[in-house]
């Protein structure tokens, strides 16, 4: 079964599907243990955590994909992933498509910003026009091929500039040429999203990223106004980073790591993630083989 068939089943089983982010392929092993169901790559942890960059359109095709065949090559998981504004014109876009879909994810978004972009929760934020971004749209969903299930999602971040019904408005312009569902960037009420859900008849999906314009809205209330898709792009993201910060902290002013213990991870919790006792019995059986 493909990538994007196992996508698009999690999303007709689970209401809201939950997408939780991960930047590695341990992590996306940690919240597969868990019992998540679909996976995020996002550009920004692509950027800062890959390549120590902030997340203003720097990184490019081929890096985002070395992050998802690492992924996609440990975990069956579906994976879906920030391809930006597409990494360029509709050629670009088409190779964008083939090669993620070569990688192993299941999906992907493409958004309406401009080629230099920002985060979807900064200002000065500048879109391209309704068809121009259409003509992205189309291109990708000609690309898919390989996989016809590949899941493709249309981002629009016109909401912050442009208002509540021009982004609705776009949205519904990027369903006809071809999205199979809508991520809304930046929305700041359930009210909002309802007005999505009512304008089209196509999943919508909520960005809960931490710290941003959109309030953090539990799968219970997103639930209540139809909304089918709860992103939480770099929530594991953020926390890791607090948690080095002080033992790096700890180890710089104590000498020592003897207070943050409690909060680590054992030896054991990791081998039980990663399998690692299945490994060894391997090697020691081709060790007694060849003795």
């Amino acid at each position: 079964m493909s990538a994007g068939k196992r996508f698009r089943e999690a999303l007709a089983t689970h209401t809201p599907l939950q997408i939780v982010g991960t930047i590695n392929a341990y992590q996306a092993l940690q919240a597969t243990q868990v019992g998540h169901k679909a996976l995020y790559l996002s550009g920004a942890g692509v950027a800062n955590a890959s390549y120590g960059l902030p997340d203003l359109g720097i990184t490019g095709l081929e890096e985002v994909c070395i992050d998802v065949r690492r992924i996609c090559a440990i975990c069956d998981t579906p994976l879906i992933v920030d391809a930006d504004t597409g990494f360029g014109h509709a050629f670009n876009i088409a190779r964008t498509i083939t090669q993620l879909i070569k990688s192993g994810a299941a999906g992907a978004h493409i958004e309406d910003q401009v080629s230099a972009k920002r985060c979807g929760h900064r200002p000065n934020k500048a879109c391209v026009d309704t068809q121009e971004m259409c003509d992205r749209l189309q291109a990708a969903h000609h690309a898919r091929q390989l996989d016809p299930y590949f899941y493709l999602i249309a981002r629009t971040d016109a909401r912050a500039k442009e208002g509540l019904e021009s982004a609705i408005a776009r949205a519904q312009s990027y369903v006809q040429a071809g999205a199979d569902a809508i991520f809304a960037e930046a929305l700041e009420s359930l009210e909002e999203y309802s007005a999505f859900v009512e304008a089209l008849h196509v999943p919508i999906l909520a960005n809960l990223t931490e710290f941003g314009r959109t309030p953090l809205f539990s799968l219970e209330e997103l639930q209540g106004v139809g909304v089918q898709m709860a992103l939480y792009p770099l929530s594991a993201f953020r926390a890791m980073n607090k948690a080095a910060l002080e033992v790096y902290q700890d180890l710089k002013d104590k000498g020592t790591q003897r207070d943050q213990i409690m909060r680590m991870q054992t030896r054991e919790e990791l081998y039980g993630v990663l399998n690692y006792y299945s490994y060894e019995a391997q090697m020691d059986a081709i060790l007694a083989r060849k003795d």
